[in-house]
């Protein structure tokens, strides 16, 4: 139960001083509808957090160390592993009690419990330090229960803000027969909320941080307590959460690991400035590196996602520029891909000749005189059928846009008989066209597209070299083997389910087949669902694993 961390805290970039230990603790009680969590509001103080509802929690104090040993259900070597920690585990879970008696007076120890008065006195004391807490657990013969906390999640601040921290998320249940009340100073409110209930009301005022929201979209997944500190409790990785700053329509946010623009707000942004964007905005140039721009046309829709990437590559002394995939016939996307580039368009090259990647060519080189080169199509069926090539390319080819920008061909069938991958040496940053997609399954839609060509293509590229994929749709993309294992996987995955629906309803159409394989589509997405289900058909068929009648598709 690890996560990235080797130390009290994650390692901060040279020009910013690290990140101050914290610790956070989700109190959650069953109420009479099911899981609540109990939520402070921040006092107003003038920074990003004010007025916020949040857990209770606070900064590691050095004292923290001290009382753990009026503390126990925990040793010090569990707490490391679980934390993942050379050492001071401790220290964060102590700090976590500490916080949420301090600031809504609930205590997570054994001993006596005095009367309300003198029990917000002692929390005074504590928070303003006229005593060490280690001080009043000997003094009020309290036994700190750290074994009643589970570790939920490791939280660390985004790169530009001016107080950064590294928190440790731990989670418990309310003891019993104790009051909520919140201290007055750092927090002016507080509530026990559903977690779904606290979600919906943050549309409307009710102010909640990324940490928070994310934590309450958790907690929604569990009807009671029991489950979630039995899912809390079980074995599993804890990884380090680091938010990064983008900018975008909603303006300055965070944006979380899981959301697309995530990866390349890290490469283009590795200071935390927040000039780096999470929309891809058409007509809008985004210089990816010295080598290359990405233009995204006004496309967007269910198939291609927030639009069709163009990219430009080159630069240099020369200034010369080779686009990339110039999109569909759009003359407002060909004009803002002239005025993108920074020197003269001399070539156009072409992933594949479907009508929201190649039809602007035509318009591109009658501006600038760059000729096109692709691949020619086996079958016509989806594509531009107004195509026109100066130069078939190679598989292997090497093309020269400058002089310190080179981009070699992959021949890379399944999606497209034609596609083309073009691997940017210098950076190792392979251009994808429709071969990997971001947020969306490829289709495959025979005859033109092959499923058994689509994953040897994927396998063949497990072999290069490669940092970054560039897809037709979407944003750069990090972990390339790791996004192509899981694609194959994916697929293999489906395969199965393929053959899982042969065996219990042949012989049967592909619509019946569909509607066992790809559950709970919408009902656009559908004859694409059918396509792809018929190419995982046809390479079953020619394996000798399944086979077609009249009657539809039976096992063999």
């Amino acid at each position: 139960m690890n996560d990235t961390s080797a130390h009290a805290v994650a390692p901060a970039t040279p020009s910013e001083r690290p990140p101050r230990p914290a610790a956070t603790l989700v109190v959650v009680r069953d109420g009479p509808s099911g899981l609540e969590v109990l939520l402070l509001r921040r006092a107003e103080r003038g920074d990003h957090n004010s007025g916020a509802w949040v857990f209770p929690g606070g900064l590691v104090d050095p004292g923290d160390r001290e009382a753990s040993a009026c503390a126990r259900g925990l040793d010090a070597r569990t707490a490391n592993e679980r934390l993942g920690l050379n050492d001071g585990a401790l220290d964060y879970f102590v700090c976590a009690i500490r916080e949420c008696f301090e600031e809504c007076g609930l205590l997570f120890a054994d001993g006596p419990r005095p009367d309300a008065p003198t029990l917000l006195a002692w929390r005074h004391d504590v928070h303003r330090g006229e005593r060490s807490f280690a001080e009043l657990c000997r003094q009020a013969g309290w036994t700190l229960r750290l074994d009643r906390l589970a570790y939920l999640s490791h939280w660390l601040t985004p790169l530009g803000r001016a107080k950064r921290f590294d928190t440790r998320f731990f989670v418990a249940v309310a003891p019993e027969g104790q009051d909520t009340a919140h201290d007055t100073h750092e927090t002016v409110e507080h509530g026990w909320f559903q977690p779904a209930e606290a979600l919906a009301r943050d549309a409307g005022g009710f102010k909640l941080m990324t940490p928070t929201r994310v934590t309450l979209e958790l907690l929604s997944r569990f009807a009671d307590a029991a489950s979630l500190m039995a899912w809390a409790r079980a074995p599993r990785e804890v990884a380090l959460v680091m938010p990064r700053i983008g900018r975008g329509p909603q303006g300055e946010r965070p944006v979380m690991p899981d959301e697309p623009a995530w990866a390349e707000i890290g490469r283009l942004d590795p200071q935390g400035h927040g000039h780096a964007s999470y929309a891809l905005e058409p007509g809008v140039p985004v210089r990816l590196s010295e080598r290359v721009i990405r233009v995204t046309a006004p496309n967007g829709s269910v198939m291609t996602g927030p639009g069709t990437n163009t990219y430009l590559v080159g630069g240099g002394a020369a200034n010369r520029w080779t686009v990339i995939d110039p999109g569909p016939a759009d003359e407002v996307h060909v004009r803002a891909v002239l005025a993108a580039s920074p020197g003269p368009i001399e070539a156009i090259v072409l992933t594949h000749s479907h009508q929201d990647h190649s039809p602007a060519a035509r318009r591109l080189r009658e501006l600038t005189g760059a000729p096109v080169a692709g691949r020619w199509p086996a079958h016509p069926q989806g594509q531009d059928a107004q195509l026109a090539l100066d130069h078939e390319l190679q598989h292997g080819q090497r093309l020269t846009c400058a002089a310190d920008a080179h981009l070699r061909v992959w021949h890379t069938p399944g999606h497209a008989s034609n596609h083309l991958c073009f691997l940017l040496e210098e950076e190792k940053l392979l251009f994808t066209g429709d071969h990997v997609m971001q947020s969306s399954t490829v289709v495959i839609n025979p005859p033109d597209g092959d499923m058994a060509a689509y994953l040897a293509s994927l396998r063949a590229l497990l072999d290069v070299d490669l940092e970054w994929l560039a897809p037709g749709h979407g944003f750069l993309m990090a972990e390339p083997r790791q996004v192509l294992e899981g694609l194959i996987a994916h697929r293999l995955h489906r395969e199965a389910l393929v053959l899982q629906a042969v065996a219990r309803l042949g012989p049967a159409p592909v619509g019946a087949l569909r509607e066992q394989v790809y559950t709970g589509i919408p009902p656009v997405l559908q004859a694409m669902a059918e396509r792809s289900l018929l190419a995982h058909l046809l390479k079953l068929q020619s394996e000798g694993r399944v086979r077609a009648s009249e009657a539809g598709w039976s096992a063999t």
